[in-house]
């Protein structure tokens, strides 16, 4: 398994129940996951640190959108991954374009993505930015504001150089970016509802984020509507990767300073503010509870019954390590089946610390313990502590990738395939 073909993997593994091939016209907009030099302002009073990043290229668009994804594999070695999509087959390049045309798609599921460029190390030795790529509802959602909160981790040695993830740490410092800033504020009016987009841009660290003072709804997670449910203590947990789109109903006091905490498992660090605004409140009264998100259609049920079983060790000896050329071993699949079939996949981390899976390719449902049934959300990835054996289900549609890595920021990332026949 050669470089070109992780990259087609995840293109097309991670893309196609969001995506459909079709004809574009010429005026369609373009998907640019090109792969540039960048620098960002971590360190507050420091010099700015170089990245590698998607720059300012639009990254929102509406269910049913058709879109044209550009990409260049000769660029920094890599395009980005996107984690909640997949892509169908691609149409034929426009000669006219500019850019190079990997596919031609249609956005068939509204969400909140992310393009994830740190799957491949780079030869620069940068660290890498994820992108937030959001796809609104065709259907009106009832919010005042609609805010994408991308939280990044950083480790900056003191001369002022980052380590990439997958790399040890020795003697740097951890920072966090709240879209692309040390810190960073949301102004609001008084009993306004928010829909807030919160993305954990962290390669490795699982975090939580807790908003001061105010109500918060869960509606989606990693990019699927779910049934909307109060967050405890206003408290969202992010692993690697996920996303939680969460409405905010801000009911403090006009003046009001509302904190924005995060919390990594050491400290509690504050990384934004919710700033209440002294005009007048929006409207008289909090809005009632919200209905939940339109569907994007994914499956009532799932057939564990007559499913495929399949056992996995999330540090077996069969996971390939992508490496900055590319380069890698072809393993043996984890598993084959039949398009249409379920499949319940039991994940044993045995491991010292947690290790986060990722599904590419599909959603999935995480089983209660007695196999009797299913939490009521979709997710496409998952931390499991150590010890700890969990079972998810998915119904197979595609082939794809599956990921595993150790919540430590030395740690590899490793992949495994899987065949949809």
């Amino acid at each position: 398994m050669n470089r070109r073909e992780l990259i087609a993997g995840l293109g097309a593994a991670a893309l196609t129940p969001a995506w459909s091939a079709t004809g574009m016209a010429q005026a369609d907009p373009l998907l640019d996951l090109r792969i540039r030099p960048d620098r960002l302002a971590i360190r507050p009073g420091a010099p700015d640190t170089p990245v590698l990043s998607l720059g300012t290229a639009n990254m929102r668009f509406n269910r049913g959108d058709k879109v044209e994804l550009a990409s260049d594999p000769n660029l920094e070695n890599g395009m980005a991954s996107l984690l909640g999509m997949d892509s169908g087959p691609a149409t034929p390049q426009d000669p006219a374009r500019p850019s190079k045309i990997e596919r031609r798609t249609v956005l068939r599921q509204a969400g909140t993505f992310v393009c994830d460029l740190g799957l491949f190390p780079n030869e620069r030795g940068w660290p890498t930015r994820a992108h937030p790529l959001i796809v609104q509802e065709s259907e009106q959602v009832a919010v005042d504001r609609d805010e994408t909160l991308l939280i990044e981790e950083w480790r900056i040695r003191a001369d002022g150089k980052a380590v990439p993830p997958g790399a040890a740490p020795n003697e740097a410092e951890v920072f966090y970016t709240l879209n692309g800033k040390p810190s960073f504020d949301v102004s609001a009016r008084s009993n306004e509802r928010f829909r807030l987009r919160f993305i954990n841009g962290s390669q490795r660290t699982v975090i939580a984020v807790k908003l001061e003072s105010v109500a918060v709804w869960v509606m989606a997670i990693d990019s699927q509507p779910a049934e909307p449910f109060p967050a405890r203590n206003g408290a969202v947990v992010l692993a690697p990767g996920s996303r939680v789109d969460a409405f905010v109903d801000v009911t403090a006091p006009a003046g009001s300073n509302l904190k924005i905490w995060l919390h990594e498992g050491k400290e509690i660090r504050t990384i934004g503010s919710v700033i209440v605004s002294p005009d007048p409140p929006a409207r008289p009264t909090p809005l009632p509870p919200p209905p939940p998100l339109p569907s994007n259609g994914l499956p009532a049920r799932l057939d564990l019954k007559n499913a495929l079983r399949v056992d996995l060790a999330l540090d077996g000896p069969d996971w390939s390590v992508p490496t900055s050329s590319g380069a890698s071993s072809s393993p043996a699949p984890a598993f084959r089946v039949k398009a249409g079939r379920t499949v319940v996949v039991a994940l044993t981390n045995r491991a010292a610390t947690a290790t986060v899976f990722r599904l590419h390719g599909h959603h999935f449902r995480l089983l209660d313990r007695l196999d009797d049934g299913w939490k009521p959300f979709w997710l496409d990835t998952l931390a499991i502590e150590p010890g700890q054996t969990q079972r998810i289900a998915f119904r197979a549609e595609y082939a794809g990738l599956i990921e595993s890595v150790a919540a430590d920021w030395a740690a590899p990332r490793r992949l495994r395939g899987y065949r949809v026949e």
